[in-house]
């Protein structure tokens, strides 16, 4: 079972001449970042799991996806302007499982809630997230999260195999070490994804860290051999009682837009609104906020490059002066703001926060695309696809401009 768009990846996707990580914190680059990819795109299927010095085979578009600087849609659909559907069906559907994560998290939002009420420190997970365990290449993984914020998705396999099934350390605090670093962290993705290796997300199937499958895709530059052996033949936790997670949130209410005089809030779960229905819109105030969430540095650092194009970008499209902002509460309590106008939060820390306002009326909107992809999480993953592939063949989706969506 492939993981890539599962726990976050950075990219998806082989290209490049093996130089440095670039993490594209603004749509131009992200757009940039793309069109390079989409010449080489044909390569994925072939070398997606091959993990190398300087990771010269990932497009790095991961925190750009998340963050809606460009849609999955968009990436999805822009090899084919090169390639058959064939050819590059690999690289689109596991784009796709981004947005397969997060309608399935949407319509389960406990179990959002069970992965943060199971969060608790543990002896000996300190050791393995510095990087002083008994296994060479899993301290090399977690040196390389906390440096960089980044790690390959075959690499978050491995350290998320071994952390569950080798360290015996509850997933939920793995997750919680990923969610602390990743410059790509998803609440959907990560989530759904250490409860795949857990065995929790489809029960009965766990991964393993084997020691053959790590020297077959890692680079010998990469594979400290030290512990190896703890890896020969790996044995699954099976977890006991396990039950498929229920629907438990069918719909998801929307209201009346405004066509204008209204403020738009804008926040880190979309930064591309205009490439929404509130695109074609006139707001009479623009406020960009940050969620407020402790961050690494690394985090804070991209996060920051991103919202200040976020600000340019929205002023030129709305022709509105944007307000940045770090309280969305004092600054409306100063303003005389009652409501505000935005995209639906997905599940995860920013919807939270929302549902436990109550000075502040939010008139919350949904991508019409993320709609209609949601419909199809109800069951597993193949499944979605298939249903997802007749709509992509008769035309159906992703939306044309005009349409009740924006490609671009």
């Amino acid at each position: 079972m492939v993981f890539l768009g599962r726990i976050g990846d950075c990219g998806d996707e082989g290209w490049g001449d093996g130089g440095g990580m670039n993490f594209a914190a603004t749509r131009e680059e992200a757009l940039d970042q793309l069109e390079s990819f989409v010449g080489v795109s044909g390569r994925y299927g072939r070398d997606r799991n091959q993990v190398v010095p300087g990771h010269g085979n990932v497009s790095c578009l991961s925190a750009a996806i998340r963050h809606r600087l460009v849609t999955e849609w968009e990436v999805a659909e822009a090899p084919l302007v090169r390639y058959a559907a064939s050819t590059v069906e690999k690289f689109r559907q596991e784009v796709y499982w981004r947005c397969y994560w997060k309608g399935w998290l949407s319509l389960r939002p406990q179990v959002w809630d069970e992965y943060l009420g199971g969060i608790k420190e543990l002896e000996g997970a300190g050791a393995i997230r510095e990087g002083r365990g008994p296994v060479g290449v899993m301290n090399g993984f977690a040196d390389e999260l906390r440096e960089t914020g980044y790690l390959h998705n075959h690499a978050r396999m491995w350290f998320a195999a071994y952390w569950v099934h080798v360290a015996s350390l509850p997933w939920e605090l793995g997750a919680k070490f990923f969610e602390d670093h990743l410059l790509d962290f998803d609440p959907a993705s990560n989530v759904c994804s250490w409860r795949w290796v857990a065995g929790l997300q489809t029960p009965g199937k766990t991964y393993l860290p084997r020691r053959g499958n790590i020297e077959k895709y890692l680079h010998p530059d990469l594979l400290d051999s030290g512990g190896l052996e703890v890896l020969e033949s790996p044995v699954a936790l099976m977890p006991e009682g396990v039950k498929r997670a229920e629907v438990t949130r069918v719909d998801l209410p929307e209201n009346e837009l405004p066509k204008e005089g209204f403020v738009l809030w804008i926040h880190e779960e979309d930064l591309n609104p205009e490439s929404s229905v509130l695109g074609g819109l006139k707001p009479g105030r623009i406020v960009v906020t940050e969620d407020g969430l402790e961050r690494s540095a690394l985090q804070r650092e991209w996060l920051g490059r991103a919202l200040d194009e976020v600000v340019r970008r929205v002023e030129k499209h709305y022709g509105v002066r944007v307000e940045r902002v770090g309280s969305l509460i004092e600054w409306a309590e100063e303003n005389g703001v009652k409501g505000v106008v935005g995209m639906r939060p997905e599940v995860g820390y920013l919807r939270d926060w929302v549902g436990e306002v109550r000075t502040l009326d939010f008139n919350l909107v949904v991508r019409a695309e993320d709609r209609y992809l949601r419909g199809f999480a109800k069951g597993g993953f193949f499944g979605f696809w298939k249903k997802l592939q007749g709509k992509m063949k008769t035309g159906e989706f992703p939306f044309e401009r005009g349409g009740s969506g924006m490609l671009f």
